[in-house]
C-alpha cells in the first residue's frame, strides 16, 4: 500500500535552532530517508518552500479567491511529502516513527487513494498517446 506522509514543522523551533543543528537535522532526515530507500519503503518525496511563499485558492462568490499564504493560522506548516510504500497503517507508523523529522513536528500519515489515482494514471497514459 501506498501511504502519503505529509510533514510538520514548528517555524518557532526551527529558529531558535543554530545553522549547524539545521544542517545536522536534515542529514539525519537524509540518511533516514536512505534507509527507507533501502528497504524499498520510499517511493518519492518533495520538500516545501516556506509557508509564506504559498497562495491558497477559494471559491467565493462563483470567483477564484487567491490569497497569499496558507489558509490557516496555525503555529505548525507542511513542511514535505514523503510517499511510502508499506504493507497497511501499522507498518507505516512504524517506518515514519523512526524518522527524525517527528522530532521538529508531527508527520500525518494518510492512505493513498489506489482507486482514484488509477483513475489519474489512465488519463495520463491516455494524453501521452494522444
Amino acid at each position: 500500500m501506498k501511504f502519503i506522509c505529509l510533514g510538520y514543522y514548528n517555524d518557532t523551533l526551527f529558529a531558535e535552532k543554530s545553522e549547524t543543528e539545521m544542517a545536522q537535522m536534515m542529514e539525519e532526515c537524509m540518511a533516514y530517508d536512505d534507509e527507507l530507500r533501502r528497504g524499498g519503503h520510499f517511493v518519492g518525496g518533495e520538500a516545501l518552500q516556506h509557508a509564506s511563499q504559498a497562495v491558497t485558492l477559494r471559491m467565493q462568490s462563483g470567483q477564484v479567491d487567491v490569497t497569499e499564504g496558507p489558509f490557516t493560522e496555525t503555529k505548525e506548516q507542511i513542511g514535505g511529502i514523503l510517499i511510502l510504500e508499506a504493507r497497511d497503517l501499522n507498518h507505516a507508523i512504524a517506518l515514519m516513527s523512526k524518522h527524525p523529522g517527528v522530532k521538529v513536528g508531527p508527520f500525518e500519515i494518510r492512505p493513498a487513494d489506489e482507486e482514484i489515482n488509477a483513475l489519474i494514471k489512465a488519463r495520463d497514459e491516455k494524453m501521452q498517446s494522444e
